[in-house]
């Protein structure tokens, strides 16, 4: 069997901004999608039409879901591995 090795190079801090900007950029798309079904429902609800406020209710669930799932993927910031590792740099 192999064994997986871990990998003792820092993340280069310019692909660390660009994955950082792409992940925000994405979420800011998924709210402004939520925006907009919110909008559509809310009229559509208030016109009397409740099986698309509720179809819209599910498309945002998914989307919050799917905005939930993109959270792990933002990297950790090297200052804060940096803290972690030198917490006890004074005992």
């Amino acid at each position: 069997m192999k064994k997986k090795h871990k990998v003792n190079n820092p993340v280069n801090p310019s692909r660390m901004n660009t994955l950082t900007s792409a992940i925000i950029v994405i979420f800011i798309l998924i709210l402004a999608l939520q925006i907009w079904l919110m909008y559509g429902a809310l009229n559509n609800a208030l016109d009397g039409n409740h099986g698309f406020a509720w179809a819209t209710f599910i498309a945002s669930l998914f989307l919050f879901i799917s905005s939930l799932f993109l959270l792990k993927y933002l990297p950790a910031s090297i200052k804060n591995k940096e803290n972690k590792k030198s917490d006890n740099q004074y005992e």
